[in-house]
C-alpha cells in the first residue's frame, strides 16, 4: 500500500505546506537524508493557536497541535521529494514546547506528532526524538518541530 493511500485509509489530509517563515527553505537535502525546518500548528487553519501549554493550553490540547504539525511536516515532505513513498524513514524529531515553567508533559505533547509519523509509516516511523520546554517561540506558537528522514534516490 502506498503512503498516500495510508493516509486517505487513517482519514487525515495533508495540507498545503507551510511556507518559510524567515530567510531560509522548507527542507534540505544532503545525500540519503532530508532535514525539514521547524514547523508549528498552522497550515490549514483559520485560527493559529498562540499560547502557552500548562496556561493556554492542555497537554491534550498540545497532542493535537504536535500532530497538525506533522502533517504539515508530510505536506513539506511530500513538496520536496514528490511522493512520501520515498521516505525510507523517519530518523528523528525534535520537538520544542512554548510551555509554563511548571508544565512537565512535554514529552506526551510531541507524541501526536510521534504517533502520526508510526500510524502513517509502520514500523519505519519510528524515530529517535527530543523534546524541549521554551520560554517563547516564534509568532507564540504552542509547539515547533523540526525532523530528519532518510529518503531513497
Amino acid at each position: 500500500m502506498s503512503i498516500e493511500s495510508r493516509i486517505a485509509e487513517l482519514e487525515l489530509v495533508l495540507p498545503t505546506a507551510s511556507d518559510p517563515q524567515g530567510s531560509y527553505c522548507n527542507c534540505v537535502r544532503t545525500g540519503n537524508l532530508l532535514y525539514v525546518s521547524g514547523k508549528g500548528p498552522v497550515a490549514g487553519l483559520d485560527d493559529v493557536p498562540k499560547g502557552k501549554l500548562g496556561r493556554e493550553y492542555t497537554t491534550e490540547q498540545g497532542y493535537e497541535f504536535a500532530k497538525v504539525t506533522g502533517l504539515d511536516i508530510l505536506a513539506a515532505v511530500k513538496l520536496e521529494l514528490g511522493s512520501l513513498d520515498r521516505v525510507a524513514r523517519v530518523v528523528k524529531l525534535q520537538g520544542f514546547v512554548n510551555a509554563t515553567e511548571t508544565f512537565e508533559q512535554h514529552p506526551k505533547v510531541l507524541d501526536g506528532c510521534s504517533d502520526l509519523m508510526a500510524e502513517v509509516f509502520g514500523d519505519k516511523g519510528v524515530h529517535a526524538r527530543s523534546v524541549f520546554g521554551a520560554q517563547s517561540l516564534r509568532g507564540n506558537l504552542p509547539i515547533i518541530i523540526d525532523s530528519i528522514f532518510e529518503v531513497y534516490s
